[in-house]
C-alpha cells in the first residue's frame, strides 16, 4: 500500500531522531519502509548501509553495496566499503577502495593510515599521520600521535630501520609504551626496559583513577606492557623472571588474543626439548581464533617455526612437514623452514632426502648461505670430506671468518692438501689487509699463517708474513726469533743482519730455579742417580719426610669354633665324611605303620605283591557274573600305604663338614 504525502517526512524524521538516539535496529526498519516506495533512492540506501555497519554487519552491508554498485557507487560510500572490507581483514581490498576514492576526507585518510599499519607498510602509514597531525584540527590529535608512534616503533621492530626522533611527548602509557618498543627495536634493552616500568606506573595510576574501567580491563592493558617486559629480560638472559611474568600473563588470560599468543609462544622457546608437555599445552593458545590478525608476519613466522619444531621434537612428522609446506608457501625464500624439514629427514636417517631438499633450495636460491653450510654440515657427517670441504669455500657470506678459514685449514690439512691450505690463509690475510690493516683479527691471522707455514717447512713464504707482523710490532721479540729461524734456513746473511736488532745478554735477566725446573713434571725421563749415604743426610727433611707406599696386610683367615690350639688338624680332612675312618653312617628311624593314612588307592604289600609274575598270570578287571569264588585282591581301602615306593632319594651333600 503506498503511503501518503505526508508520511514520508514524518518516516525521515523517525529515522533522523533513531540515528541520534543510537537506536540503528528501528532506524533499519524505518528506512525499510522507505525503500518499499522508493527501492533506488541513494539517501535510504546510504542510511541502510550505515545501519548495518552500527549494528556489526558488515558482510550483509558489502553485500548490499556490492549489489547496488549502479547507485552505491566508490564516490558515495567509498569510506563505507573501505572500513567493511577492513572489519572483515581484506586489507588489499580496502586500500584498493580507498585508492580509488576521489574525495580523500579526513575520516577516509584516517582509514588509509590504519590499513596501511595492517599491510606493514609502516613507513607510508608514517607520512599519513604526519600529514594529518598538520592538516587537522580537531579532538583526535591525542589519537593520531598514539598511532604516529606506534608506526615509528613498528618501524624499529620489524624493518630493521632506524627512524627519525618524533619528538612526541610521553605523557600517556600508550605513547611510553611505543617508545619503549622504538629502543627495543634499535636494541637499546636496559633503556627500553626502564621506559616500560613508566609505561607500566602511567597506566596503573591513569585507569585506577577511571571509576567505569574494571578490574579485568586494567590487567588486558597491563598484559601487554607485562608481555613485552619479559621479552626484554629473556633477551638480556633473565629467563627465570622472564617466565615468572609469561606465566602470569597466560594465567590471566586476557581478552586480546595477541599478547596471549606471545606468552604461549615465548614459553615454549623457554622450555626447548625439555618439558615437552607444558609446551604441546601452551602452543594450542597459539592456535586461537583472530590471531593471525593479531600478530606481525614475522610474529606468524616465528609461531608457527616452533609449532613445526615442537612436532618434530614429539615425532609428529605429518605435522611437521604439512606446517613446513604452509611456511614455504608464505615465505619462499625462507631457509629456516627448510632446515626444519632437512632436520626431521636427519632425525628419520633419511640423509638422501635431507640432501636433496637442501640442493633443490639452493638451486632456486643460491645466496643461501645458511642451505650451503647445512649441507656442507651433511657431506662431512658422512664422511664426504672433499665435497663438504668444497661446499664450505664456495660460502661467499663467511668466507674470511676466522672461524671458517681455521675449519678449511683443518679440513684441508686432514686431506694432506698442504698447499690448498696455504692458498686459504694467504687469501684471508690479504682480504683483511685491504679491508682491515691493523686489526686484532688480522695478527692473529698473520701468527697463525706464518706458525702453519713453518710447521709444514714452508719458512721461504713464512717469511713474508713475519716481516709484515715485525713491522706492525717492532718491539716483538717473539716475532723476531721466528723471522731470524726462518732466514737461518734461507740466507744466512740476512738471518745475522736480523739478529743485530735482539737486545744484548746483559740486559735478558733470567730468573730460573734449575732445581725446581729439574723437578718439574717434564722433567720426569730424566736418569736418576745414586745418592750416596753421606749425601742422604744432606737432603732436604721434606725429601726425607716423605713415607714409603704402604702394603696391603692380609687378613687372617677365620679359624672354626671347635678350634683346640692344644691338638693338631685332623689328618682325615681333605676326605669326605663317608670315607673317612670314624663315619658310622646315618641313623636309621623306624616309624610305625599308619593304616589309612596313605594317598587313596596306595597299597602296602611288598615288593612281592605287586611283583606281576609271581601273582595271577592275568586277573580280570573284574569278576565273571555268577561267580561266586573271593578274590584274592585286597580292597584299596583295606591296603596299608606302602613306605618302601615313595621314599625318596637322599641328596647327596657335598663334602662333610670342615672340623680339625
Amino acid at each position: 500500500m503506498a503511503l501518503g504525502a505526508g508520511a514520508l517526512p514524518q518516516l525521515w524524521a523517525d529515522v533522523n531522531r533513531c540515528g541520534q538516539t543510537g537506536d540503528y535496529s528501528r532506524a533499519l526498519k524505518t528506512i525499510t519502509k522507505l525503500l518499499k516506495e522508493d527501492k533506488d533512492n541513494v539517501t535510504a540506501l546510504h542510511c541502510k548501509v550505515v545501519c548495518l555497519i552500527q549494528q556489526g554487519s558488515f558482510k550483509e552491508a558489502l553485500q548490499l553495496i556490492q549489489g547496488q554498485t549502479k547507485v552505491l557507487s566508490t564516490d558515495v560510500v567509498g569510506f563505507e566499503k573501505a572500513y567493511c572490507e577492513y572489519r572483515l581483514n581484506r586489507m588489499e581490498n580496502a586500500l584498493k577502495t580507498i585508492e580509488a576514492t576521489a574525495e580523500k576526507s579526513c575520516k577516509l585518510q584516517e582509514l588509509y593510515g590504519q590499513v596501511l599499519y595492517r599491510l606493514e607498510k609502516y613507513k607510508e602509514c608514517l607520512d599519513v599521520y604526519q600529514d594529518l597531525l598538520r592538516n587537522s584540527q580537531d579532538d583526535y590529535d591525542e589519537e593520531r600521535r598514539t598511532n604516529l608512534s606506534a608506526a615509528h616503533a613498528s618501524l624499529a621492530l620489524w624493518i630493521d630501520v632506524e627512524p627519525e626522533e618524533l619528538g612526541i611527548p610521553e605523557n600517556t602509557y600508550e605513547l611510553c609504551y611505543n617508545a619503549a618498543c622504538t629502543l627495543i627495536g634499535q636494541g637499546k634493552m636496559k633503556e627500553g626496559f626502564e621506559k616500560l616500568k613508566k609505561a607500566e606506573d602511567l597506566c596503573r595510576q591513569s585507569l585506577t583513577e577511571d571509576p567505569d574501567v574494571a578490574e579485568e580491563e586494567l590487567q588486558d592493558e597491563l598484559s601487554v606492557i607485562h608481555v613485552q617486559m619479559a621479552y626484554v629480560l629473556q633477551r638480556r638472559g633473565f629467563t627465570e623472571e622472564a617466565l615468572q611474568l609469561y606465566s602470569q600473563v597466560v594465567k590471566g588470560r586476557p581478552s586480546d588474543v595477541g599478547p596471549l599468543a606471545v606468552a604461549a609462544n615465548n614459553i615454549v622457546t623457554l622450555n626447548k626439548d625439555q618439558n615437552i608437555f607444558d609446551s604441546k599445552k601452551k602452543i594450542k593458545l597459539t592456535c586461537a581464533e583472530g590471531v593471525e590478525n593479531k600478530l606481525s608476519k614475522k610474529q606468524q613466522r616465528a609461531v608457527n617455526l616452533n609449532r613445526a619444531l615442537l612436532a618434530m621434537h614429539t615425532h609428529q612428522s605429518d605435522q611437521c612437514k604439512q606446517l613446513v609446506q604452509n611456511l614455504r608457501e608464505s615465505f619462499p625464500h625462507d631457509p629456516l623452514p627448510v632446515l626444519v624439514l632437512t632436520a626431521l629427514y636427519h632425525h628419520e636417517k633419511q640423509q638422501n632426502m635431507a640432501l636433496q631438499v637442501l640442493q633443490d633450495f639452493c638451486n632456486k636460491n643460491a645466496d643461501s648461505s645458511l642451505v650451503k653450510l647445512a649441507i656442507a654440515q651433511l657431506n662431512l657427517a658422512q664422511g664426504h670430506l672433499s665435497a663438504g670441504t668444497e661446499i664450505l669455500r664456495s660460502i661467499d657470506h663467511w668466507k674470511f671468518c676466522p672461524g671458517m678459514v681455521s675449519a678449511l685449514v683443518m679440513l684441508y690439512s686432514h686431506q694432506e692438501d698442504v698447499s690448498t691450505a696455504v692458498e686459504v690463509l694467504n687469501e684471508a690475510t690479504w682480504w683483511y689487509q685491504k679491508h682491515e690493516p691493523g686489526s686484532p683479527v688480522y695478527l692473529r691471522l698473520m701468527k697463525e699463517s706464518a706458525n702453519y707455514k713453518i710447521r709444514h717447512s714452508r719458512e721461504n713464504e713464512a717469511v713474508a708474513d713475519l716481516e709484515q707482523l715485525w713491522k706492525q710490532n717492532p718491539e716483538d721479540m717473539k716475532t723476531l726469533a721466528q723471522l731470524i729461524s726462518a732466514y737461518s734456513q734461507l740466507d744466512a746473511q740476512k738471518a745475522k743482519k736480523l739478529s743485530k736488532y735482539l737486545p744484548a745478554t746483559d740486559c735478558i735477566s733470567l730468573k730460573v730455579d734449575v732445581d725446581q725446573l729439574e723437578n718439574s713434571y717434564g722433567m720426569t725421563h730424566m736418569r736418576k742417580r745414586n745418592v750416596k749415604p753421606m749425601e742422604k743426610q744432606l737432603q732436604p727433611q721434606a725429601e726425607l719426610g716423605r713415607k714409603k707406599k704402604q702394603k696391603k696386610k692380609k687378613k687372617k683367615g677365620k679359624l672354626p669354633k671347635s678350634y683346640d690350639p692344644n691338638n693338631g688338624p685332623d689328618p682325615e680332612r681333605w676326605l669326605p665324611m663317608k670315607e673317612r675312618s670314624y663315619y658310622r653312617g646315618k641313623r636309621k628311624t623306624k616309624k610305625k605303620e599308619q593304616i589309612g593314612k596313605g594317598t587313596q588307592g596306595s597299597t602296602t604289600g611288598g615288593a612281592t605283591e605287586l611283583d606281576a609274575s609271581k601273582g595271577v598270570s592275568s586277573p580280570p578287571a573284574s569278576p565273571r557274573p555268577g561267580s561266586g569264588g573271593a578274590s584274592n585282591v585286597v580292597p584299596p581301602r583295606q591296603q596299608k600305604p606302602s613306605t618302601a615306593g615313595t621314599k625318596k632319594k637322599a641328596k647327596k651333600k657335598k663334602g662333610g663338614k670342615g672340623g680339625w
